[in-house]
Formats: C-alpha cells, structure tokens, sequence
C-alpha cells in the first residue's frame, strides 16, 4: 500500500473529506472509547475530535497532508501494530483494509491491540451492483480476486455486520460517493480521489469516462437510472464491522 499512495496520494486530502452523516455510524461503534487508534488513518478522516487518536499509515504522502491540529500519526503496517496487547479501548480503519497485503492479519493486530474493533469498507459481494461497475467498469469486479471477502474478514474477528446507507450529497469522494451526481466521474480531481482509477489503469479509465459522457449526453444512463434521482440515499454496499 505505501508504494501506491506515495504514487497517487498527492491531493487526497481535498477529495477525501470527512463526510458527517457517516462519521455518526462510526463514532457511535466506538461506544464509550477514549483512546482510538486508526489505523490506515490516510489524510485522517473520520477521526474523533473528542477522543485520545492516535493514528498510523504506511504511506509518507498520506502522512504528510495530514493537516495542523490532526492526530498524531506514526509510520507502520496495520500486520505488524507496534503496540502491546491491549493498549487501545477501540481500533477503526475506514476504507483501508483492502489495500492491506493480509487484511485478517491486520484485523486481528486490531483486535489483539484494542478491545473493539470498528471498520467501514464496502461489501464486494453485495447486490445490487453499483452502476458505474455495471455499465461502465465491469474490470471492478477482478480487483478483491484473492483477496479474503469482508463476510470473511467480518468471520475472522467475530464482527457484526451493518449497512450504512451513501447519502446522495457525500462530502466524501470515494469511488461510490456520486452515485446520484454522475457527471462527478467525468472530473480528472475526482477520479483521482480513489485509488480504482489509478489500479485499473488509463486505457480502461478513457474507455470508462468516454462511454458515460455519450450516455449523460444521450440521455441513456438517466434511462437506465432514473429510480436514483429521486433517492435521497442509497445502499451501495457500505458495511460497518463491529467485534
């Protein structure tokens, strides 16, 4: 993971923010926790600003567009947590643990270094299928091949399992942020908030946004999507894991 977001994490900060609807999932699952440790913490979203953080990330790029005021954040790998066991009353990662080289490696240095555990991450499973993958990224569906599934990573720490529902004005820019804005993806700064672009490359990305501008101006993906638009939030597959 460090390589890739040394690679492209330049500029995250901007595009990835912490959305507030979905910072309430996550703070509640905390429950009474006072110390926190967030681990593949990025740029720190979603960290509790009333609780003792502290976080840690791989990546140098990410670390350094932490902005003033953040938690204090340490270089390390969610598989080898250089703590003693015990040593947090919650650990969280959101949207990290699929770039782990062992995500149940990491979820269990989570368990064995906090006394709950508390993940956000996208269920690759779930139905129905986004339709930017649908339509547009069918190449989507070969980026968790090898990977454990997160009902698999969920079974592994002995986690709950929750939907958490995308609001249609995300603050947030990850992948499945503009479901209901569709023109976003056409925008070289969104794209360029989320890793997918970037992992599957340009040749597909230039296939990808060239096909669903001829069907913005053609009328065909609000034909097929017109349900959306009248939506208020949606469920993409968004999953809190809880243990």
């Amino acid at each position: 993971m460090p390589a890739l977001y040394d690679e492209i994490g330049d500029g995250y900060a901007g595009a990835r923010r912490t959305e507030p609807r979905i910072a309430r999932v996550i703070w509640q699952a905390l429950g009474q926790a006072r110390s926190v440790l967030n681990v593949g913490a990025g740029t720190g979203s979603y960290e509790p600003p009333d609780r003792d953080v502290l976080a840690i990330e791989p990546s140098a790029v990410m670390r350094a567009q932490r902005p003033p005021g953040a938690a204090p954040c340490m270089a390390g790998r969610a598989e080898a947590l250089p703590f003693a066991d015990g040593s947090f009353d919650a650990a969280m990662a959101v949207l990290s643990d699929h770039h782990w080289s062992d995500p149940i490696a990491g979820l269990r240095e989570m368990q064995r270094v906090a006394r709950r555990v508390v993940v956000f991450q996208w269920d690759g499973q779930s139905k129905p299928e986004f339709w930017l993958t649908r339509d547009y990224l069918p190449e989507f569906g070969l980026l968790g091949r090898g990977h454990p599934t997160l009902t698999e990573r969920a079974m592994a720490i002995g986690a709950s399992m929750e939907p958490v529902h995308i609001p249609w004005d995300c603050v947030d820019g990850f992948f499945h942020a503009h479901w209901r804005r569709p023109h976003a993806y056409l925008e070289e700064n969104v794209r360029r908030g989320t890793s997918v672009w970037a992992t599957l490359g340009p040749q597909i990305e230039a296939r990808a946004v060239s096909a669903l501008q001829r069907d913005l101006e053609s009328g065909a993906w609000l034909e097929r999507n017109r349900e959306l638009v009248r939506l208020e939030e949606a469920e993409l597959g968004a999953r809190l894991l809880v243990a």
